[in-house]
């Protein structure tokens, strides 16, 4: 299965109520059907999964599934903090049609979670009893648990372990990950300021929330670099750093913000976090004038 392109984590819409708002599901993905998106993560970090509810993350799944084009690649945030949890979301994700499961690195229990050889029994038990692929997945700015590259590449042996989404940002990380993991294992960015540059160093996409709101413009510079239009890809790349610096800077909320913007739902996100500020939305605003949906 290869993963090439760019893959939205989709946001998960919420009404002023806090409660899952289902036809905006449908609408979103209705819309990012007539893109060339290469297929949806639902359920990661983007789509505030620590505050679902486990029957709200299976009602998505099944949302998601069902609206979907066919030829959309469909990607399960299943990472929970114990190996049999995540493997029995896994294994839903997969009944109802998903290809691969994207497990974050477990981090409550931060002294054992940062030692390497917990974190590769976690991941190895996980990829031993799941049904479809398993994608890595390592956000130390959220976690702060790293997955060191050491490991990653001992991890790239296990059968089942197809790839990873590395959102640290270290385009050295993805250098080497590359250079020294088995050779089909496949290396996604989880941050639209090095997309360019990863892509260079053998990276085959992204996993971007910038993708949500702007699907065109990181599209944009995939297919500028797939098509060796050299400095196209390095304009694109410099508009949309400017923009995703303020969505690093503002999180989900702002994300949020700018679908809104542009034609899509965002809506508010869900309690403890709380709507950008009208300061951080001109902020927000001014960053994304020139980038529409």
């Amino acid at each position: 299965m290869k993963l090439q392109g760019i893959f939205p984590p989709i946001t998960t819409p919420f009404d002023h109520a806090g409660n899952l708002y289902v036809t905006k599901v449908q609408h979103n993905i209705e819309k990012w059907n007539k893109t060339t998106l290469s297929g949806y993560v639902v359920c990661g970090s983007t789509g505030e999964d620590v505050f679902l509810s486990t029957e709200e993350r299976f009602t998505l799944w099944e949302l998601v599934a069902k609206c979907a084009a066919p030829e959309k690649l469909l990607i399960a945030g299943t990472g929970m903090e114990s190996a049999k949890e995540t493997i029995c979301a896994t294994n839903r994700a997969a009944e109802l049609g998903y290809k691969a499961a994207l497990v974050r690195t477990p981090h409550y229990f931060k002294a054992q979670m940062t030692q390497p050889a917990t974190q590769m029994l976690f991941f190895r038990a996980v990829a031993d009893q799941a049904r479809i692929p398993v994608l890595l997945y390592n956000f130390p700015q959220v976690t702060g648990v790293d997955l060191p590259a050491e490991a990653v590449i001992a991890l790239s042996e296990h059968p089942n372990i197809m790839g990873i989404k590395d959102s640290s940002g270290n385009v050295q990380r993805v250098m080497d990950i590359v250079r020294d993991a088995r050779p089909d294992f496949q290396v996604l960015v989880g941050s639209a300021q090095v997309l360019l540059p990863s892509l260079l160093m053998g990276a085959v996409g992204g996993i971007l929330a910038f993708a949500n709101p702007a699907p065109y413009a990181a599209i944009a510079i995939w297919e500028a670099f797939r098509t060796r239009e050299e400095e196209a890809a390095r304009d694109w790349q410099n508009r949309v750093s400017r923009a995703a610096t303020r969505i690093a800077k503002y999180g989900v909320p702002g994300l949020k913000h700018v679908m809104d913007l542009n034609g899509y739902y965002g809506g508010p996100p869900r309690l403890p976090l709380s709507v950008p500020t009208p300061e951080a939305k001109r902020e927000i605003e001014e960053a994304f004038k020139d980038l529409k949906s």
